[in-house]
């Protein structure tokens, strides 16, 4: 995988633009081919298992309203969780940024005398780049969810949230597997097929020996039951429970904002996230641990870490708009309906948290002085696919015109706990004249009303393709034609429609 940013959430070093990065992919007929089978198919399925619940729309309202109290009283949860998982055992970590939550984790390891550690699943710790801040440490770092193990076995990155792999089909896992894993471990059987039996076979017999003499395991989280101190994992295969219960040490690094109050806020998320993610009734496994075991004989680690990470988040509540990116539960309901995720791919995003719910979380996390990060809330169609999906009503369209306007306009924003002014982006002097042009003309009744007039008359003469830069949005699109006359002459002439088409 390409270096990150140290404690800019894992920007990709080298990454352009999500314009210029797009451009790229949509050319790859491979990765187009294997991005629309994989999202049609899994959008098809949790269509089906939504349908099946007759209130979703309540349970959905009911997700939406517990992520917005516990991010108001998120002080009150941090501490009642710091509590609680002191109390059952634990010893919790705070960690401000990356940086800082990689030096927590690689001490922790190293205070154990290893040099090597099992992981479950976790977009946090991709976010935090802490694979890489392990192995320049000496420890080495080995996944265990199936689409992690082909990404890190291809020296590759995430393209997406639930199946990292999606980007990859059978034939160039199977030659992955066959090329990369002696180096990792047990090497793939002989004459290894790409039939998905095979293939998951063989990375079962790989990941085997690593659990077995595994003792550290490295986790996030799902959820955090602030009343418990419980840590919650859902996934579908197994290697979590695995690396949760085997390993004599577990560290798990969690955001503040994967907190829910009350056992019974929890049963709401276990009933729509395994629908909008995995399109299954409920997960496979839903592993829950509190605190540490006191036998060797019971499952479950003797010694426990939980580590809090901020990293943005902070920032990203302050705003007032931006700040129910934060309800997200990682399900990526979103991404298998987005039209631009469909075509362009995760790797364009220039981060873990790929397509909409990613152009609305990375410039709040990371803010949007870089160019991909000033770029991610233009990776949109507007088209609001992605806002009727989500199990907890983020509405992601709101949050990109909101982005939208402070990468053109500037403004204040919270950067690292203080308020600053962002200047506006470079590249966008066009749209700022325009956007003052409307100003000036919606404040001017008069002026509005001579240029409607102007607009109509001369609508014969108008081009039907846009000059300059316009040109390619217009290459792929019909301008809408100008009516014959503008509404306000229509409406006084008709006396509001009831006179008929005089």
């Amino acid at each position: 995988m390409s270096g990150t940013s140290g404690t800019s959430g894992g920007t990709y070093l080298g990454m352009p633009a999500f314009p210029e990065a797009a451009h790229d992919a949509v050319r790859d007929t491979t990765l187009r081919g294997n991005l629309r089978h994989a999202t049609h198919t899994i959008r098809a399925k949790r269509a089906h298992a939504v349908a099946e619940v007759s209130d979703w729309a309540e349970l959905r309202e009911a997700g939406k309203r517990v992520k917005d109290h516990t991010l108001r009283h998120l002080d009150r949860y941090l501490v009642q969780v710091e509590e609680t998982v002191t109390a059952a055992g634990g010893t919790v970590h705070w960690a401000a940024d990356a940086e800082e939550a990689n030096r927590i984790v690689a001490g922790l390891v190293r205070e154990t005398g290893e040099s090597e550690v099992v992981k479950v699943k976790s977009m946090v710790t991709q976010e935090i780049g802490l694979n890489e801040a392990l192995e320049a440490e000496g420890i080495r770092a080995y996944e265990t969810d199936l689409a992690e193990l082909i990404v890190q076995l291809g020296k590759d990155r995430p393209s997406h949230i639930l199946v990292p792999a999606i980007h990859r089909n059978r034939g160039e896992i199977r030659e992955i597997f066959a090329r990369e894993m002696s180096e990792w471990g047990r090497p793939a059987p002989e004459g290894l097929t790409d039939s998905p039996a095979e293939l998951a076979e063989a990375a079962r017999l790989h990941l085997r020996e690593k659990f077995l003499r595994a003792k550290v395991g490295i986790s996030g989280a799902n959820f955090v039951v602030a009343e418990t101190g419980t840590l919650v994992v859902v996934e579908s295969e197994g290697n979590g429970r695995m690396c949760l219960t085997l390993p004599e040490t577990l560290i798990s690094v969690v955001g503040i904002e994967k907190i829910v109050p009350t056992w019974r806020d929890l049963e709401v998320f276990l009933q729509t996230l395994p629908r909008s993610s995995t399109a299954e009734r409920m997960n496979p496994y839903t592993s829950m641990w509190t605190g540490t075991s006191d036998s060797d004989r019971a499952d479950g680690p003797r010694t426990f870490h939980l580590v809090l990470l901020d990293n943005g988040r902070t920032d990203t509540l302050a705003d007032e708009v931006g700040r129910q990116a934060l309800r997200c539960i990682r399900c990526s309901a979103c991404l298998n309906v987005c039209p631009v995720y469909e075509r362009a791919g995760g790797h364009a995003y220039g981060s873990v948290y790929p397509g909409p719910i990613g152009a609305i979380l990375s410039p709040q996390l990371r803010g949007t002085g870089s160019e991909i990060d000033a770029s991610l809330p233009y990776a949109s169609s507007l088209c609001g696919a992605c806002y009727e999906v989500c199990p907890v009503a983020i509405d992601i369209p709101e949050v990109l015109v909101h982005l939208r306007e402070r990468v053109a306009q500037g403004g204040t924003a919270t950067r690292e706990g203080a308020k600053v002014v962002l200047r506006p982006a470079k590249g966008h002097a066009a749209e700022r004249a325009a956007m003052r042009a409307a100003r000036w003309a919606f404040g001017r009744p008069g002026a509005l009303r001579a240029g409607q007039r102007l607009a109509s008359r001369t609508r014969r003469l108008h081009p039907r393709t846009l000059p300059g830069p316009g040109r390619a949005w217009s290459e792929s699109r019909d301008l809408p034609p100008v009516p014959a006359e503008p509404f306000r002459d229509w409406w006084r002439r008709t006396n509001g429609g009831e006179d008929g088409a005089k």
